[in-house]
Formats: structure tokens, sequence, C-alpha cells
């Protein structure tokens, strides 16, 4: 009889969500038992239910059957297009929850793969790569690289990870990105959240693949920290974009231990003294800082040995709030230490109209989006003619179709 009441309570133990209690940072869960009862018969679903059930069923299947019969460039055109529907509910999300999912998606392959081959007239080579178009995916997007393959086939020539710090920091207090619906722009003070690079080395080692290395190469990276290599190579150019810590008192040593850890991974790497979301950052601009900083994480590169493709181009990312006198000492710097490139820019702390007259202009942090276009585009062709088209230049900010 006794084991008789022990498997009647087992059997007829019924979770009661309506009765779950807060306690502390768990939950109460309380259950309800019929002693030697039976339990409450479960509802039939109505016929509403099964119909709704049965035609979710039946679009699944014949979703299904089409994706594994369509040609795969059809079907990838229909995704395309499919995106337009779901944009309006990202734009109900909160602006960061929004974007986490967006690189959760491409992190999962739940996004297009753009399968025509770009026109041979798109193609260009740098610093001895080919890319196969001009159009790339600046950084800030994927700042952990996470999605690299992802992004890589939706069509872009190339795709900007990071900043990636040296230690993971979280950034600064949420909200820090903020939407201007009209102006089609947005200002972020994320202020470099990054989960460090040590998790960034070992999933782009798995996703795309290590730069050929002469076994004499050294890492910075501690036993404890040892980056696992391999994983296939990603199609497309991978470049890596540099940050430092915010207590970091030593700006350069962040640098060279970025160097250090990443540049096995990149097709180019970017030192960012441009984000005006880090204090104190922005001074890395001046002549002489500048100057300095270039030597350091140029002599940490090269003192690695590379194999025949040699070192990844070192660059640098710029503001777009430079005087003329500042941006003649940049052009100075990178041409007297053959700089491989520069980026330009980062985001505005200005408010450039129709942005100016938007409440959400007040919000601090960088500005980005179409409001920046003009502002970096007369950045970027100032700079050409101070380096008289030597040093091969990045446009960035307010790019869109």
């Amino acid at each position: 009889m006794a084991a008789r009441r022990v498997c009647s309570k087992l059997v007829s133990v019924e979770y009661s969500s309506s009765q779950k209690l807060r306690r502390g940072g768990g939950s109460l869960v309380v259950w309800r038992c019929y002693n030697n009862q039976a339990p409450p018969p479960v509802p039939h679903s109505s016929r509403k239910g099964r119909l709704l059930t049965g035609a979710t069923l039946s679009l699944l299947i014949s979703g299904g059957a089409y994706v594994s019969t369509a040609d795969e460039s059809t079907f990838c055109g229909w995704l395309f297009s499919a995106t337009k529907l779901v944009n309006p509910f990202f734009a109900l999300l909160d602006a960061e929850v929004a974007h986490k999912l967006a690189v959760s998606a491409a992190a999962r392959g739940w996004v297009p793969r753009e399968k025509r081959p770009d026109p041979t007239i798109l193609g260009l080579e740098v610093w001895g790569r080919k890319f196969s178009n001009p159009v790339g995916l600046a950084a800030g997007f994927d700042k952990n690289a996470e999605a690299v393959e992802g992004l890589l086939a939706l069509g872009f020539g190339f795709v900007e990870v990071g900043s990636v710090t040296p230690v993971a920091q979280e950034g600064n207090p949420k909200p820090r990105i903020f939407r201007l619906r009209q102006e089609g722009a947005i200002i972020n003070r994320c202020g470099f959240n990054s989960e460090g690079i040590v998790v960034v080395a070992k999933r782009l080692g798995a996703q795309h693949g290590k730069r050929k290395l002469a076994e004499t190469s050294s890492t910075s990276s501690s036993p404890s920290d040892e980056v696992k290599h391999g994983g296939k190579a990603g199609p497309g150019i991978l470049g890596v974009n540099l940050g430092k810590n915010k207590s970091s008192e030593d700006a350069a040593a962040d640098y060279v231990q970025g160097v250090h850890t990443l540049s096995q991974y990149a097709d180019y790497l970017v030192i960012n003294v441009s984000s005006p979301n880090t204090p104190g950052l922005r001074m890395l601009q001046g002549r002489k800082q500048l100057k300095d900083l270039i030597k350091k994480v140029q002599a940490a590169r090269d003192e690695m040995q590379w194999g025949e493709e040699g070192p990844p181009p070192l660059l640098v990312k710029i503001a777009p709030d430079l005087s003329k006198e500042d941006l003649e000492d940049i052009a100075a710097v990178a041409l007297a230490l053959r700089l491989d490139g520069l980026i330009i820019s980062n985001t505005t702390i200005s408010r450039p109209e129709p942005a100016d007259r938007n409440p959400v202009s007040k919000e601090a942090g960088g500005l980005s989006g179409k409001p920046l276009f003009d502002l970096s585009t007369n950045i970027l062709k100032e700079m050409y003619m101070l380096t008289k088209g030597r040093i091969p230049l990045i446009g960035c900010g307010g790019v869109s179709t």
C-alpha cells in the first residue's frame, strides 16, 4: 500500500506555473500532488487550434520541400527579399538587442548567401590581396568575430571585426545605442565592449583559418591561454581592428599585444585611435603620439617571422572631427613611416544636419549613418590630396544604398 501510494504521487505530480514563488535569485517551485487520485483530464484542442497546427505543419513541410529542391541562387534571392519583412520587427526592439540578434543570425548562417559572382570589373588588388569588390563591412558590427563567414557570404568584399581589446571589458553602461530613425543614423557610446583578444583569436582560428606563419613566429599568449589553430580558411578579406582597454595606461602596449595575438589571422590590421567613447583615445592622433605609436606597432608586427605572403598591412582609423592642421600632421606621419593605409573615418561627435534637429541627437556618443557621409567624404578628399595618392584610403561613414 505504501509503495502504491508513493507511485501514485510520482506519476501524478503536476507543475503549477501559476504557483511560482520568487525567492532570492532563483525561484521556489510549488508542486501540486494528487494523493491516490487521477490528475485532471487534459483538455482537447479546439477545432481552430487543430486547423492552425495543421496549417503551420503544412507550411513547414512545403517550405522544407522548396528549400531542398529549389535552385540555391533562386532561394537566396527570395531570402534577401524576405528580410524586408523582418526589418520592421527588429525596429520594434531595443537597438542593442536587435544588433545582437542580427549578429547571432549571421553566426548561425540564418542569412541570405550571395551566390552570384562579382563582376570582374569590381575586383581590385591592394597590398597583394585580391578583393572581389570594394564594398566592405566596417568594424563595430561584429565586434567579437562571431559571424565572419556568414557576413562574407552576404556579398561583402571584406569584413572588419573589432575593435578588440587585450582584456575583456563590458564597455559603458546601457542603454548606449540610440536610433535616429528618420535620419537613418545611430548614436553609440559603447566604449569598446569586447570579449578580449584570446577569445577572438580562438574564434578566428576556428572560423577563418590562420595565416601562414614560420614556425619561429612568436605570440604573446601564455600557456594557459593557448590558442588552438585550425579550421578552414574562409573566403574574402578579413580585417582586424585593435583597440585599447579603458583602464590601460600604456596604449602602445595594448596595441602591440593585439598584434602579437591576432595578426596571424588578419589580411590587414587597424589601429583604432579615433573612437570618441574611450577617454583620451583621440589624443593619440597628435603628431608625436601617433608617430611613436605606429613605430612600436610596426616593429611588433615586423619582428614576427612571416611566410611568403608577408605581414598583414597596418592601417590607422582616424576621426572626422579633425582640423586642417591635424590632417596635415597625420598625412606627414603616414608618409614618413610608409603606413600601409588610412580608414576615413570613425563616428563623429558633431551633429550634422538634419540629425541636429532630432531630440535623440543630444545623447552623448559618436554618430554614424547617412548624416556622416558628407563630413567623412570631405575628410577623405582632403587626405587624398595631402598624401598625394600614395597611400591606400578606405572611405567609411554614411555609405548606404
